[in-house]
């Protein structure tokens, strides 16, 4: 029996070939055995579906389905669904590949506790701890190098990016919540709504009651969490976001950008990933919207821009990888600037990589980052 079955309906319009050649790739990456398998009807689907451990399907269910434990949908298209990880969508054919990712670490972890903070679907965070991990010959995977049953776990709340855009989800995060699992670590990888389909007010009100949840233990369900070292680490957009949840005031020790977009006027007026700033924040920088009388652009944009806020008055760390966008170079570098004479405590991290490096687990630079928030925890 295959560990992860790929099944394709047969409505799917692709080149089943290229379908085979990412999923064998996805396979070997993430040390699984698979299969890709066409379902000719609903009702084949069905006996498909019945034939392995997990399943990642390229279609859409029609009435009721028997699922295997770990099933994971993937829409090629754009759906708007709203379903945030419950369904891929909006990826083109290389969601194939995410659904894959998110189908084997949903089986290597599948203690996470998936909190909801609100009656939205995308208003959930997952909460790891070291039981989450699927337990190797009846031992836990997970390390605890420097925690005691006197501190407790330290926290790691992760927001993910993907230019505010609904098609991206917290699964990007899952590599690195594996990792600082692994390095003693809590974590908290948070959903929220995106602007794209709900407005900025909701994405920005979202962060804060997810981050506010954490330190409900009612809520969450957690024991043995140390809420007194939280550090809430953003990525791209993201890095946006916890920069600004703590200028807001978030309860968090430290807050860390990782490649964040760090001064949305530059980033509108550079049309920033073909206007993602103003598509966000539903206007652009300058001037006033048209319409009804409501907030200025500049009253949005100076709320929402981490260069605007500072000093956020918590310890900050920025991390930037060199070969990144040269313009998310230049906020990161601008933003370090700014906060420190401002007199802000901020560590300036720019090192070799790219974009997603930041936020891969074997990348140096993401080695020297979780390096530095462990300093910052102890």
């Amino acid at each position: 029996m295959s560990e992860v079955l790929v099944v394709v309906g047969p409505g799917v319009v692709a080149d089943t070939r290229l379908l085979g050649e990412i999923a064998d790739r996805e396979f070997a990456s993430q040390g699984v055995t698979g299969a890709v398998a066409f379902a000719e009807d609903p009702t084949h689907l069905q006996v498909l579906l019945g034939t392995c451990e997990a399943a990642v399907v390229l279609d859409r269910p029609t009435g009721q389905v028997t699922t295997p434990p770990v099933t994971v949908w993937v829409d090629l298209e754009r759906t708007d669904s709203g379903e945030g990880v419950r369904r891929i969508q909006g990826r083109g054919v290389q969601g194939l590949a995410w659904g894959i990712r998110h189908a084997v670490h949903r089986m290597r972890y599948p203690g996470i506790r998936r909190v909801t903070y609100g009656t939205e679907p995308d208003q959930w965070a997952d909460l790891y701890v070291p039981e989450t991990r699927r337990h190797e010959n009846g031992r836990d995977g997970a390390q605890k190098p420097w925690t005691t049953a006197e501190t407790g776990l330290p926290v790691v709340a992760l927001i993910h990016g993907g230019y505010w855009r609904s098609i991206w989800a917290a699964d990007l995060m899952e590599p690195l919540c594996a990792d600082l699992l692994g390095r003693g670590f809590a974590v908290w990888n948070i959903e929220y709504r995106r602007p794209d389909l709900h407005g900025w007010d909701a994405t920005t009100s979202d962060i804060a009651t997810a981050l506010s949840t954490l330190h409900d233990t009612g809520a969450t369900g957690a024991a043995g969490l140390d809420l007194s070292r939280v550090a809430v680490a953003g990525h791209s957009a993201g890095g946006q976001l916890a920069l600004r949840a703590a200028a807001d005031g978030a309860r968090v020790t430290l807050a860390v950008s990782l490649a964040g977009v760090l001064d949305l006027e530059a980033g509108d007026r550079r049309w920033l990933s073909a206007g993602a700033v103003a598509a966000a924040l539903g206007h652009p920088s300058l001037g006033r919207p048209p319409g009804p009388p409501g907030p200025s652009r500049s009253d949005r944009y100076a709320e929402s821009s981490p260069l605007r806020r500072v000093p956020l008055g918590v310890p900050q760390l920025i991390v930037q990888g060199a070969e990144d966008d040269l313009d998310l170079v230049d906020f990161s570098r601008r933003y370090a600037v700014a906060a420190r004479a401002a007199g802000d405590d901020v560590t300036y991290l720019e090192l070799p990589g790219g974009h997603f490096d930041v936020i891969a687990p074997t990348a140096p630079i993401w080695q020297a980052a979780v390096s530095a928030i462990t300093d910052a925890l102890r």
